[in-house]
């Protein structure tokens, strides 16, 4: 007999029960949806949120650093902003509702919320794994995003901007987006908060790039220092598919991104680059998984990090590379500027390999600033203060610069130089 074990909810595991029971009759979706939902539901109350024991979360004790949850807040107002590429597309969420106006041409788009009605979305509302808590938290609560298909042969002459804007209480996303065959576009998934209320943000982006495709994602990750963001990124890379992702986290308070990637197709590619600016006394997780399934693929992950005061982050990141996957190239770099005694960094770069014709690499590093780089621009003249936030400004402008775009690599820049500025 298998007899489940009661847990002892702390306050925030209370508060997404409850949460849960008071909005049930207003979540979107039929029986199925329903099921769903209360499958996943039902697991986060009997197993509760993971704590440090639970490997992939080891260094991120959710159950404990997860000390409160804001109450859905129907009132709730804020507006969008303007994009952060001039004449891009944008697409907005605010406080977890969608709005499709404003589409271009030539691409489909339907709101999630629709197909959670329809039961069209029940088949998405699963965990990925036991541990997986942000599916089931944004399953059982998720609301609304979008469904976006890129018709094959299509060029996107834009970024599309996916623009979720946060001002308070809960709200929870999806977005499935599949990029049909030799489509190619630039998409920019932005976060952001409009004041200092606290909120809980999950969002999940599961992403379908198809043969020959050649797709730019960025997560530009900028909520309120007291807000709760859950991200969570799944791909599959058909044969000769190309996704560059770049992950920028320059805000939040308790931050968690996961990547979840597999090379389904053969010489297909994949590009990470990650920015973590942390301070205070944030957390920051990011969490990377990579199969390489098939033969000759390749993927090459960077992450740059600064950390100030008392804020702490993590990069947990693995691949794994399968019998069949023979020519695999796979190297994966973490690199972080500790500039405080009191914040803290854990790198955990993992390998698993299963075949024997492959070139595979990693490696990771905790440094301050370079007293000699810090003298040459100080002889010269250059402040001490100007000087430092010239070298931690190159340290993390080198990632940015390996985008196309000089309009997003400008936007950019000016975002990093900024936080810098108010924290450094």
């Amino acid at each position: 007999m298998n007899i489940q074990t009661a847990i002892t909810m702390t306050t925030a595991e209370t508060a997404l029960v409850d949460a849960y029971t008071t909005q049930l009759g207003d979540l979107p979706g039929d029986g199925a949806v329903l099921s769903a939902r209360d499958a996943l539901l039902n697991a986060l109350k009997t197993e509760g949120l993971p704590t440090r024991r639970i490997e992939s979360w080891h260094y991120t004790d959710l159950r404990a650093l997860l000390r409160s949850v804001p109450a859905f807040d129907s009132t709730a107002f804020a507006e969008g902003v303007d994009p952060l590429v001039e004449d891009s597309t944008v697409l907005r969420i605010i406080n977890g509702k969608a709005s499709v106006s404003g589409v271009p041409d030539g691409i489909h788009v339907r709101r999630y919320g629709d197909s959670l009605v329809d039961g069209v979305a029940a088949a998405d509302l699963v965990e990925r794994g036991s541990d997986d808590a942000i599916g089931r938290i944004n399953g059982a609560f998720v609301r609304d995003g979008f469904e976006i298909e890129i018709p094959e042969d299509t060029e996107l002459a834009r970024p599309l901007e996916l623009q979720l804007v946060q001002s308070a209480g809960q709200s929870h996303s999806r977005l499935p987006v599949t990029f049909g065959a030799n489509s190619k576009a630039v998409v920019i998934e932005r976060h952001l908060s409009t004041n200092d209320a606290p909120s809980l943000v999950s969002i999940v982006s599961d992403l379908i790039v198809d043969d020959g495709a050649d797709i730019t994602w960025i997560i530009l990750q900028q909520q309120g220092a007291s807000d709760n963001h859950l991200g969570q990124i799944n791909f599959d890379l058909g044969a000769d598919a190309k996704l560059k992702l770049f992950v920028i986290n320059a805000g939040g308070k308790l931050v968690r991104q996961e990547v979840h990637g597999v090379t389904t197709g053969e010489d297909s590619d994949f590009q990470m680059r990650g920015i973590n600016l942390l301070g205070g006394d944030s957390h920051t997780d990011v969490t990377f998984t990579l199969g390489h399934d098939v033969p000759n693929t390749t993927s090459i992950e960077v992450i740059r990090n600064v950390l100030f005061d008392r804020a702490k982050g993590v990069f947990q990141g693995q691949i794994r590379v399968a019998p069949d996957a023979q020519k695999t190239d796979a190297r994966m770099a973490c690199n972080t500027l500790l500039l405080s005694d009191d914040a803290d960094f854990s790198a955990k770069p993992e390998l698993e390999i299963f075949a024997d014709d492959v070139q595979c690499g990693h490696g990771a590093t905790v440094i301050d600033l370079n007293p000699t780089h810090l003298y040459y621009l100080q002889a010269r003249g250059i402040p001490e203060g100007k000087a430092r936030g010239m070298l931690v400004n190159a340290f993390v402008d080198e990632i940015v610069e390996e985008l196309e775009d000089e309009a997003l690599i400008e936007h950019l820049e000016t975002i990093i130089a900024a936080w810098l500025d108010k924290h450094a």
